[in-house]
């Protein structure tokens, strides 16, 4: 094995994504080397790359999701991993308690080096096997959309099989996913997009129905159509998540992982206590959260939805299709 690899390598803010040479990591006793065959972009790269985010620090490989073979293992490591096909859980140092996540709790990709690369080293514990129903670019595709969604939809919103849940702004790799588990679930799912081609290709794939949250009344046509909701993933917040809890029905759960929309108007706050309505927060997931969404994703044959796939020199080009929004799921890079 040669003593370089390539990878994207992140130098000071605003730098374009360029593929560069730099030394394979060297493995402790508890690590595995892995050799990358995909990665996958997330909102938090682009963030990362212009400064939008905590504790960044150069250089850096970015990249939090990615799925290839283990190459190498540490001492106490049982070999039986070299040559597995594995999928790797981006959620470091989630701590001891299962409801949230410890103080010095970080994400592959940043502080530690991530996936943009040929090669990454994990600690062994966040190795799983990759789904055998999934190329390696769609397993890519899955890691922190898949337990993000899965935490909020499954664990912090409680959806159930028959109940009306509601997923705001699909397009991204959160939504799609939580579409994709709550279908699996039987759930009725509804859809919310500022595009109605999004919200035609949810509804093909099993959802009840949607609305374009560009449209005046969107709110109230969503509640006659389905007759509220039990449950709403939630990745927007501002101005609009009032109309959420208006939508809500008595009992209620909303599950909030995002606010791309910033600071929410709850609206009238009578409505969120006299129905019994549940707001609560969600962010990532714990370890067992991780292996039980792998374990519904074999279950079920769930295949990630993956928009477009690039070689690492095209990088740049990709991040920048995110920051437009034109990407209908996860974009994926191969690496070399």
């Amino acid at each position: 094995m040669a003593d370089t690899m390539k990878a994207i390598i992140l130098t000071e803010l605003n730098q374009k994504l360029t593929v560069n040479e730099t030394l394979i990591p060297e493995i402790e006793a508890h690590e595995v080397l892995v050799k990358l065959y995909a990665a996958a972009f997330n909102h938090r790269d682009l963030w990362i790359q212009k400064g939008q985010y905590a504790g960044i620090r150069f250089p850096i490989i970015l990249g939090a999701d990615g799925s290839g073979v283990v190459e190498k293992v540490g001492a106490t490591i049982s070999s039986d991993w070299i040559g597995k096909e594995v999928i790797i859980n981006p959620s470091l140092n989630w701590g001891n308690n299962p409801k949230v996540q410890a103080k010095d709790y970080v994400i592959l990709g940043t502080p530690d080096n991530g996936t943009f690369a040929e090669y990454v080293k994990i600690d062994a514990r966040l190795l799983h096997h990759k789904p055998n129903h999934l190329s390696f670019e769609q397993a890519a595709a899955l890691p922190l959309a898949g337990l993000t969604s899965f935490r909020a939809l499954l664990k912090r919103a409680r959806a159930k099989p028959l109940e009306n849940i509601l997923i705001t702004g699909i397009g991204g790799g959160v939504a799609l996913q939580a579409v994709q588990f709550a279908i699996a679930l039987g759930c009725n799912v509804y859809v919310t997009s500022g595009s109605d081609d999004k919200i035609a290709k949810a509804i093909s794939w099993g959802a009840k129905g949607g609305a374009n949250y560009k449209n005046e009344g969107w709110d109230k046509e969503l509640k006659n159509i389905s007759g509220g909701f039990d449950a709403i993933v939630d990745s927007s917040g501002g101005d609009t998540f009032s109309k959420l809890v208006d939508m809500c029905k008595p009992a209620g759960r909303i599950a909030m992982y995002g606010a791309t929309l910033g600071a929410f108007n709850s609206g009238v706050p009578a409505k969120i206590f006299w129905k019994q309505i549940d707001i609560l927060g969600s962010t990532m997931g714990n370890d067992e959260e991780f292996s039980e969404m792998i374990s519904f994703v074999n279950e079920h044959k769930i295949i990630p939805i993956v928009d477009e796939i690039f070689p690492m020199e095209q990088a740049q080009y990709a991040v920048e299709k995110m920051s437009r929004g034109e990407q209908f799921g996860k974009i994926v890079l191969k690496i070399n």
